[in-house]
C-alpha cells in the first residue's frame, strides 16, 4: 500500500542519498572521509572541544565501536586526542587538537560548496525538487 508519508520518506531518502555521495567524492578529493569531517565539526563547536565518545557516535549517526574506529583514525592523524573524564574514570572523552581545527576550518568551504551544488543539482529533478525547495525555505524564529 502506498502512502504519502511513504512517498515524502522516499523522497527523503533518494535526496539524503545524492547529498551524501556528493559530500563524500568532494571530501575524499581532499584526503578525509565524510564521517571524519562531521566528527571534526562536532567538536569545534562543543564546549572545550571535546566530546563524550558516546555523545559524539549519537551527534553523527555511528554506533559505539564504528566511532571508537573513527576516533582511533583522527588520533593516528594527529587530528583529535583521548582524554579521561576526571569524574569518571570510565568515561573517555575525544577531543580536537589544533591540527584538527586547522583542517576542519580548511576543508569547510569545500564541503559546503559540494552541498550546494548537491543541493542545486537535486532541485533540478522532478522526484526530489519539490522537497530541497521546502528545506531551502527561509525558517522564521518567534
Amino acid at each position: 500500500m502506498d502512502s504519502a508519508d511513504g512517498r515524502a520518506w522516499e523522497q527523503v531518502v533518494t535526496l539524503h542519498g545524492r547529498v551524501e555521495q556528493e559530500l563524500t567524492k568532494a571530501l575524499h578529493r581532499q584526503g578525509v572521509g565524510l564521517s571524519e569531517y562531521r566528527a571534526l565539526c562536532q567538536l569545534v563547536r562543543a564546549p572545550d572541544g571535546e566530546l563524550r565518545m558516546q555523545e559524539l557516535a549519537d551527534l553523527i549517526g555511528l554506533n559505539q565501536s564504528s566511532v571508537s574506529r573513527l576516533v582511533a583514525r583522527l588520533e593516528s592523524a594527529g587530528l583529535t586526542r583521548r582524554d579521561m573524564c576526571p569524574n569518571d574514570r570510565r568515561g573517555v572523552y575525544t577531543v580536537i587538537t589544533d591540527e584538527g581545527r586547522a583542517l576542519q576550518r580548511k576543508i569547510a568551504p569545500i564541503y559546503y560548496e559540494a552541498l550546494s551544488k548537491a543541493l542545486d543539482d537535486a532541485a533540478d529533478d522532478a522526484r526530489v525538487g519539490p522537497l530541497v525547495a521546502t528545506l531551502r525555505q527561509p525558517t522564521t524564529t518567534p
